[in-house]
């Protein structure tokens, strides 16, 4: 069962809506969700109307299948899905009409192992006119963020340009890479980073390991960071591999948990959040506390994404999919879980847009029991 909810912090209401996919366009405020626009006296949740205390998830197609580890997915414009194999370090490009896979390229100097590979992707804002694919991935001295030009008018599987990387150093292991990355919608990059097993990294500010990192575009500090000429963000992570902000843009990231708990943690910047001194909900001054804890075998948190009200939370060892819905930024129900152990590990949750998700699942990342058809991508309706 689910075990319980802790408030994550006040956190401010933005008053704005719900940003385009991958962000704001450039030019977009530089401060970070949370800190400007804040309404004064304002609590979490009042006078916001939250969704049903029951949703649904309907399974209404399976986009493609036969995929290698797959991990990171950016939608195209035009509706198309370019897909990262964590394993193999190649993108393909995966037909949402037909369910066709087609490799546009292979990522030099990835190299995979234990949990580490090809990991997040996404788009730059300025797609349609740069054409740039941003990548985390790991190489044989460090995790580290690149971006690559997409030229669809050059021959099958050389379609990528040389990665031009923007930050370097995040320290690799065979776990806890982290990996998640995304556009937020003040423009800026945001990355999701894991201690990679040495819990020290978590606390020590000056490292990159076990953090939230905000940055350009071009991969220097965000303006309005905690910390000027630091690109952390937030600190106290384990192993960060979902990050998602609702139609307030608040900024939400899940966490793996050792033993006890899996965390839904509500960011803010500049705040610890606890790890390794704290594991779930430890009410302690100094340390932020999660939204929403699990028990480990119940989630095993990857991706997430918001949609309809909630989060949606994709568990590797849980092996279902969670719905945590919000009232504002605190919890309007007990989460639910759906999918479970019918589709084996889910890795990666992907917005649409209105009551339509991807899903991708994770069975041949060395941990599951892949079937035929295996790996696969889900289209889900959910309320």
């Amino acid at each position: 069962m689910v075990a319980g909810f802790a408030l994550a912090g006040c956190g401010a209401l933005l008053a704005a809506g719900c940003s385009p996919p991958g962000g704001a366009p450039p030019g977009a405020g530089g401060s970070p969700p949370g800190v400007s626009a804040a309404s004064p006296g304002a609590s979490p949740g009042a006078q916001v109307p939250g969704p049903p205390a029951k949703g649904s998830v309907a399974v209404t197609g399976e986009v493609a299948k036969g995929l290698d580890s797959p991990w990171g997915v950016a939608p195209l414009p035009g509706g198309d899905l370019l897909v990262a194999s964590r394993d193999k370090g190649t993108i393909s490009r995966v037909r949402t009409d037909t369910g066709a896979v087609a490799q546009i390229g292979k990522v030099p100097g990835v190299a995979p192992g234990g949990e580490g590979g090809l990991l997040g992707l996404a788009l730059s804002p300025d797609f349609a006119s740069d054409r740039l694919v941003y990548a985390y991935f790991t190489t044989e001295s460090d995790n580290r963020i690149a971006r690559m030009r997409y030229d669809e008018q050059r021959p099958p599987m050389q379609q990528l340009g040389a990665p031009d990387t923007v930050l370097r150093g995040i320290p690799k292991g065979l776990v806890h890479n982290g990996g998640r990355i995304a556009f937020g919608p003040d423009g800026m990059l945001y990355a999701g980073t894991g201690e990679t097993g040495n819990t020290a990294l978590a606390q020590d500010r000056k490292s990159l390991g076990g953090k939230i990192l905000r940055m350009t575009p071009d991969g220097k500090p965000a303006p309005g960071n905690p910390e000027p000429g630091s690109v952390v963000y937030s600190w106290g992570h384990r192993n960060v591999q979902g990050l998602a902000w609702d139609k307030d843009k608040r900024l939400w990231a899940s966490e793996f948990g050792q033993h006890t708990w899996d965390e839904l943690n509500l960011i803010e910047p500049g705040a610890d959040y606890g790890w390794p001194e704290v594991e779930g909900k430890g009410g302690r001054a100094g340390f932020r506390d999660p939204v929403a804890v699990w028990k480990t075998d119940e989630a095993s948190p990857s991706g997430i994404a918001w949609a309809e009200g909630s989060i949606w939370m994709a568990s590797l060892k849980g092996e279902r999919l969670w719905r945590i819905p919000l009232k504002g930024a605190v919890p309007a129900a007990e989460p639910e879980a759906f999918l479970t152990g019918k589709y084996g590990r889910l890795r990666t949750v992907v917005a649409l847009g209105g009551d339509r998700l991807l899903l991708v699942t994770s069975e041949t990342d060395g941990r599951g029991s892949p079937q035929a058809g295996d790996d696969r991508i889900l289209r889900l309706t959910v309320r």
